[in-house]
Formats: C-alpha cells, sequence, structure tokens
C-alpha cells in the first residue's frame, strides 16, 4: 500500500475502502520505502476501519509490524461511540521508560562501572519468566493491581517525592484487579522487580549533549552527569491480560456487528462488558508495571551504594508507558488514545503535565540501543493538535530477532560495546545479539523526524556506558 507525501515529513493513505479515516505516517524520505515494504502502511489502513475512531490512523517514525496493528502506532477512538482494541494497545502493558538522575558526573562512576553492573546483575532478575526475591500471594498482588508504584513506596523501597514525577503519579486510574484471570495472577506473583527479556533493559548513562538548558534544568539534568534509565513492563501478567482479552472480544464484536480486516485488530465497544472489563485489567496490568519499574528503582540505588564510594543519590526525573489506553480530551471531545510502542507527550502549560514540570512539558524518554543515544524530548502545541499529543518510543526494529540471531556474532557484538567503552552484562548471549543496534533504525533519525515535523523539541543526548539485558 503507497502512502502519498504531504509534507517534509509527513505521508497520508486517503481514505478507501473500510477505512473510516485517512491514514498518516510520520517518516523521513529514506524510512518511508521500508515502512510500505514491511506492509506497515497497510496495518495503518487496517486501524483506520475501527469503529469509532477520529481524525487519522497514525505512526510514528520509529513504527514497525506488530500483532494486528503496527508498533508506532496511535489511534484515537470516541469515547461514546468507539471501541478499545488490545491489539492497539499491545502485549506488554504499560511496557516504558524511568530515568533516574544523580548527583555525581558520569567521570566518577565510569572506574566503577564493572563493579555496579555486576551488583546491578546480581540485584535485578533478568531473562524469559525470571522471576525475583519478591513472591506475592494473589490477595497482595491485587493491592499491587489497585495502587501501582505507591504501594512500593508505602512498604519502604522508594520516597514519597517519587510519585510526585511519575506519569499519573504512578496509579492508572480505573484499575479493575477482580477483571484480571488467576492465570495471569499467577504469573505475576513472582515477577515484580524483574527486568524479563527482549529489549528491555537497565543502562548508565552520561548527558553528553543538551540542547534546552532551561527544560533540562527543570527535569535535573546537566551535562556529563550520571543517569540511569530502566526499560521494562508489565511481564507476563500484562501478556496474559492482552491474551485473555482477544479471546473475549470476538463475542463482542459479533453482538455489535464489528468487522474488520484482520482479527488480530478485535476489539469491543469502550461501553460493552468486553471493552470495559479489558480497561479495568488493562489498568491493573499498568499498575504492576508502574510497581515494577519503582521495585527495580530501590534495587539500583542499593546496587549504588554498594558499587560506588560516593552517594548517588538516585532521583526520579520520569516515567512513562509505551503501551496504553487512555481516556484523555482533545479539541473538547473525550476520546480513548490508543497508543502502541507510542508515548504520551503534552507541552507545556498542559494539565495533564504534573505540576512539578508543567511550565517545560512533559519529559518524553527515547531509547536507543546498546552502544548508542538516547533522548529526553518534550512534546509540543503541534504534537497536541496532530498527533494527540503522542511521540516516538524508541528507535524501532528493522530486523527480526530471528535474523539479528542469524547475523550478529554475541562474541563480537561484545567485544564491539567494549570498543565503546560500554560495560555488558547478560543472562543469555543469544538474545543480547538479537538486541544488536543493527537490528534497529537510527534513533537520531527517528528523533530528527519527530523535530522536523514539529510534535517535539530536544532537551538531552544520552549516551551509555553500562547495560544489563535480558
Amino acid at each position: 500500500m503507497k502512502a502519498h507525501k504531504v509534507g517534509d515529513f509527513v505521508w497520508e493513505i486517503p481514505k478507501s475502502g473500510a477505512m473510516r479515516v485517512p491514514g498518516r505516517i510520520f517518516a523521513s524520505q529514506d524510512m518511508i520505502g521500508r515502512i510500505e515494504r514491511e506492509r506497515v502502511a497497510e496495518q495503518v489502513a487496517n486501524v483506520a476501519c475501527l469503529p469509532g475512531i477520529v481524525g487519522a490512523s497514525l505512526a510514528m517514525p520509529d513504527c514497525h509490524w506488530g500483532y494486528g496493528a503496527p508498533v508506532g502506532g496511535v489511534a484515537a477512538t470516541d469515547a461514546r461511540t468507539g471501541v478499545v482494541s488490545p491489539g492497539l494497545v499491545g502485549y506488554d502493558i504499560s511496557c516504558g521508560m524511568r530515568l533516574l538522575a544523580s548527583g555525581l558526573d558520569a567521570a566518577a562512576v565510569r572506574p566503577n562501572a564493572g563493579a555496579l553492573m555486576d551488583a546491578l546483575h546480581a540485584g535485578v532478575a533478568s531473562g524469559v519468566g525470571k522471576g525475583g526475591a519478591i513472591r506475592l500471594g494473589a490477595r497482595e498482588l491485587e493491592t499491587v493491581l489497585a495502587q501501582g508504584a505507591r504501594w512500593v513506596v508505602e512498604r519502604g523501597r522508594g520516597e514519597p517525592k517519587d510519585l510526585e514525577v511519575l506519569e499519573d503519579g504512578g496509579l492508572a486510574a480505573g484499575a479493575d484487579p477482580g477483571k484480571v484471570s488467576a492465570r495471569a495472577l499467577e504469573r505475576g506473583g513472582g515477577q515484580l522487580g524483574t527486568l524479563g527479556s527482549g529489549n528491555h533493559f537497565l543502562e548508565l548513562q552520561e548527558v553528553d549533549e543538551v540542547y534546552d538548558e532551561t527544560a533540562a534544568a527543570a527535569f535535573g539534568l546537566r551535562r556529563g552527569q550520571f543517569v540511569l534509565m530502566i526499560h521494562t513492563g508489565s511481564r507476563g501478567l500484562g501478556y496474559q491480560v492482552c491474551t485473555d482479552a482477544l479471546t473475549a472480544m470476538p463475542a463482542a464484536m459479533r453482538r455489535a456487528q464489528i468487522s474488520l480486516p484482520d482479527r488480530q485488530l478485535a476489539c469491543a465497544p469502550l461501553d460493552s462488558r468486553e471493552g470495559r472489563d479489558y480497561l479495568g485489567a488493562m489498568a491493573a496490568a499498568a499498575n504492576f508495571a508502574r510497581a515494577n519499574r519503582q521495585e527495580i528503582t530501590h534495587a539500583a540505588r542499593k546496587a549504588c551504594a554498594a558499587a560506588l564510594p560516593e552517594d548517588a543519590r538516585l532521583c526520579v526525573v520520569y516515567d512513562l508507558s509505551h503501551n496504553l489506553a487512555t481516556m484523555e480530551e482533545h479539541g473538547g471531545r473525550k476520546l480513548c488514545v490508543h497508543r502502541k510502542g507510542a508515548t504520551r507527550a503534552f507541552p507545556a502549560g498542559h494539565p495533564s503535565v504534573t505540576p512539578a514540570y508543567r511550565a517545560a512539558g512533559q519529559p518524553v524518554l527515547v531509547p536507543g540501543t546498546m552502544g548508542t543515544a538516547s533522548y529526553v524530548l518534550v512534546g509540543t502545541d503541534g504534537a497536541l493538535r496532530d498527533t494527540f499529543a503522542s511521540l516516538c518510543h524508541g528507535a524501532g526494529r528493522v530486523m527480526s530477532r530471528t535474523e539479528a540471531s542469524k547475523r550478529v556474532r554475541p562474541a563480537e557484538l561484545k567485544a564491539r560495546l567494549d570498543r565503546y567503552g560500554v560495560t555488558a552484562r547478560t543472562d543469555s548471549w543469544k538474545g543480547f545479539a538479537e538486541e544488536a543496534p543493527e537490528a534497529y533504525k537510527d534513533v537520531a533519525e527517528v528523533v530528527e523526524v519527530c523535530v522536523q515535523a514539529g510534535l517535539a523539541k530536544k532537551v538531552v543526548r544520552l549516551k551509555p556506558f553500562g547495560v544489563l539485558k535480558g
């Protein structure tokens, strides 16, 4: 399916057939050919067929093929007449980023990077199916699903001020733990405080470039500073919530006489039993993800205290989700905004921005790949107008994990990272190779598209010098 250029960095798929709105892709000239060849544009068009969708079916520059909907996809449906689609949220509900800023210079931490990575590797369980030191029964886990990061902080594994700078204060609204299945609870019971596998990571980073001094100062960031970035989500619990919902949705579609071009986009009206059940379970899974990142924050603080000669004083900068559907008001209209591999990006002055950052705008954390940069951005009024206040979530894959494992030798990748000055730790060097930098787009180009399209402003760039992968 072809997209037509309608702006320097905007491509449109005209409304046709069953599409209710056009599709719109934010990409450079170099990116769009691959996006079309990989049939991502076709998925954007399929999403445009959802009942109640408004504006356009959108894709960010890091978009790539996903289950039903592209990773990097954004779509908003009317709160009264629209639907919710688990495939347009993703399996890893509330997978997201957290950034911690320290009082130390990176130069003071680098000599101890090996010891710090060892301490983090020992203190944060990582890898496929790996559980952590915390074991929760069903009743206690349900409390976590209701309280999110607050549950962790109230048990002394965090600081009350952490909650002031978390998306939604660390608590997703509308959570209904009673809608989370026994199988999901079983899968999540031993996974609080764990990274998991795939592209999840924990990185030691240095602020190596400051683009906006005022916003950087508001976020507590400065050049040369040691910061720590966390990327993980709701683990097996969130995956099971999505699986359960996809099983339930077809019945709702039959009752509402909904027909879609891809069954992976299974959905339910927002006011249906299945729609309400999914939203309650999804928010509960989001709270698990936020509690998970808070537990890892506690472990990171302990590791720094054990491995570094000085107090790192790790403070939370921000925590945001990639995979979520949230009820928001845009243009005076209440919408259910789906973001799959995309983040909220409210501009300065918007009431949805936490008061601590309202004058600067919401921090948007965009991770790179091992050995490449990550960025902190803020959204603009252009994003609020054109993308329902949404931005990219990372670099975006260009190579499957199977292909990457065939092309990249783990020993060569480790040697390459050593040359870059990046200390690596992992439980699976095979999985490590699947996440090689060449398996992803150039994150700098992805960010630049967002900036040139008027959706974002750059605040700082972060360079890694240590990475823990599952």
